[in-house]
């Protein structure tokens, strides 16, 4: 299977406020590369959001701003290729969100929420959050809410169940975003 683990986080409830963002790619059922970056979003951050994920605005202060990052991953999200997200309808909401607040253009892309999967193949766990997922599958995820941690737990998380349930159950999960 090939796909790239998308995860972003957000200085506030404002869905253009993305502060960092974490790609995981997978070739072959194998994670061979990340992507890791802060984002100065340009906008105040929220008490709320600084407590879940722990960045502030000085981190991000010299942290490139979203088209910058967009020249390097843009690549990835293109028609025939996979992102999956855990809790995907927040994370391609924020980078919509984010592309749509640069006037940058919308690419159309194929996409997996593994918060969705995790409901249907493990419908036993007592909540589908990506802590209780990996803890039920003994999944590592060291820092939660760390972009790129949460990124590589949320790959590990499809790889899983493609190795236990096979492909043919994880297709009719897959969805076109536009």
């Amino acid at each position: 299977m090939n796909f790239v683990a998308m995860d972003f986080e957000t200085a506030s409830a404002q869905r253009y406020s993305a502060c960092s963002l974490a790609l995981t790619i997978v070739r072959n059922d194998q994670i061979v590369d990340e992507f890791y970056s802060l984002i100065n979003p340009q906008t105040d951050f929220s008490w709320r959001n600084t407590k879940i994920h722990g960045l502030t605005e000085d981190d991000v202060v010299e942290a490139p701003l979203f088209p910058t990052v967009w020249d390097h991953v843009g690549s990835f999200f293109e028609r025939n290729k996979l992102v999956i997200a855990h809790n995907a309808p927040f994370d391609n909401g924020v980078l919509k969100s984010c592309l749509a607040h640069y006037g940058l253009q919308q690419p159309v892309y194929q996409t997996l929420d593994t918060v969705r999967t995790s409901r249907k193949l493990f419908s036993d766990f007592p909540n589908h959050k990506l802590n209780t997922v990996c803890d039920e599958l003994q999944i590592t995820l060291d820092h939660h809410h760390n972009a790129l941690d949460d990124s590589q737990a949320c790959a590990n998380i499809l790889l899983y169940q493609e190795e236990h349930f096979g492909p043919e159950v994880i297709k009719p999960f897959v969805k076109f975003v536009s």
